[in-house]
């Protein structure tokens, strides 16, 4: 057995007396009967000790503990302790990140913007029904007026919605793309202005916020692959619409003009799916469903054999010569009496 150095002492994991080792180490404290830590020297690291230091009173040891009379007074420092282990606390930010914040609302503004797209819908067939009746009776120039009020009201406020939901969206991308990043160890390597702008300016619109989800789709789930694919493509063809409404509207023909209504409202409903396909995948991401429930994981089981009935399925009785004939039980008990009379005396 190596010999210890002359300094090297075993320190009591129970009262933390300190005794110098004396040729084998010892086991047990000679005071209190606890386990001897396994011998270190004055010199040894911090790092390579087996045991850390108490703090402890400046006045002594601590005075024998007395039996509680009653609820006394809440215990409290006077002052700030000046003692004790380091506490390494979280840096705290910088400031709150409107952006940021503001993301957090894409859900109500998206529902907010498939509401007021619904009502576009709505007023454009009203707006056709107008147009059918002036066919063959004159409209009252209130009832027009009206219409093409409501018409024009119901579509700038669906367009505000929709800009601030495009907003928002991209300050909730942002925050989930951090998120993902540093779950993985790194950094988002796009910055916020391209995030922003890709999410926010006409036709780059159309190719970059399909690009950013992709780039985070490595650690989705199959759902959230499926769902992405299919929000590009619904985003792209709402597009397309809206590009062949604005166009449709530029023909002089009366029948061209009353056909470009009801693709308007076609194009609105499309608008409101939109929007409700973004709300869905915004819910995904958070592990949520569509009504803001948490979406519980499925668990499969492993199948170990043919599944076994229960109960014992019921079978017809057997029949011989014209009669029926009951089944002896199964426990061995006697038959039932084969007289009607008495059978039915029996119950």
């Amino acid at each position: 057995m190596a010999g210890y150095p002359s300094n090297s002492v075993q320190v009591c994991a129970r009262c933390g007396t300190r005794w110098p080792v004396q040729g084998a180490p010892a086991q047990w404290c000679p005071r209190c009967h606890g386990v001897l830590l396994s011998p270190v020297t004055r010199n040894t690291p911090p790092q390579q000790r087996n045991f850390r230091w108490v703090a402890r009173r400046p006045a002594g040891p601590p005075a024998a503990r007395r039996r509680a009379t009653g609820p006394g007074q809440t215990p409290r420092y006077s002052e700030i302790p000046r003692w004790g282990l380091a506490d390494q606390t979280a840096r705290a930010t910088a400031g709150k990140d409107a952006l940021v914040d503001f993301g957090k609302r894409a859900p109500r503004l998206l529902v907010v913007t498939a509401v007021f797209f619904g009502l576009s819908a709505i007023a454009e067939c009203l707006r056709y029904g107008v147009l059918l009746y002036n066919r063959t009776w004159l409209v009252p120039p209130l009832v027009l007026a009206l219409s093409d009020a409501f018409v024009l009201l119901v579509a700038i406020v669906a367009l505000l919605a929709a800009l601030a939901a495009a907003i928002a969206c991209s300050g909730w991308l942002i925050s989930v793309r951090a998120r993902i990043f540093a779950a993985q160890g790194h950094r988002d390597p796009r910055r916020r202005r391209t995030v922003v702008l890709g999410c926010v300016v006409p036709v780059l619109n159309l190719v970059a916020p399909g690009i950013f989800l992709n780039e985070i789709a490595a650690t989705a789930t199959v759902r959230q692959r499926r769902l992405i694919r299919w929000w590009w493509l619904a985003w792209v063809f709402n597009a397309a619409l809206v590009v062949a409404a604005l166009s449709w509207r530029s023909v002089d023909s009366l029948q061209a003009k009353a056909n470009g209504v009801l693709f308007t409202a076609f194009t609105d409903i499309v608008a409101a799916g939109v929007a409700v396909l973004t709300l869905l995948l915004i819910k995904d991401f958070e592990g949520e469903n569509l009504l803001g429930h948490k979406r519980m994981p499925k668990r499969w089981v492993i199948a170990t054999g043919p599944v076994t009935p229960v109960i014992e399925p019921i079978r017809p009785a057997k029949q011989e010569t014209g009669v029926a004939a009951v089944e002896a039980p199964r426990d061995g008990a006697e038959s039932a009496q084969q007289d009607p009379q008495q059978e039915v005396m029996a119950r």
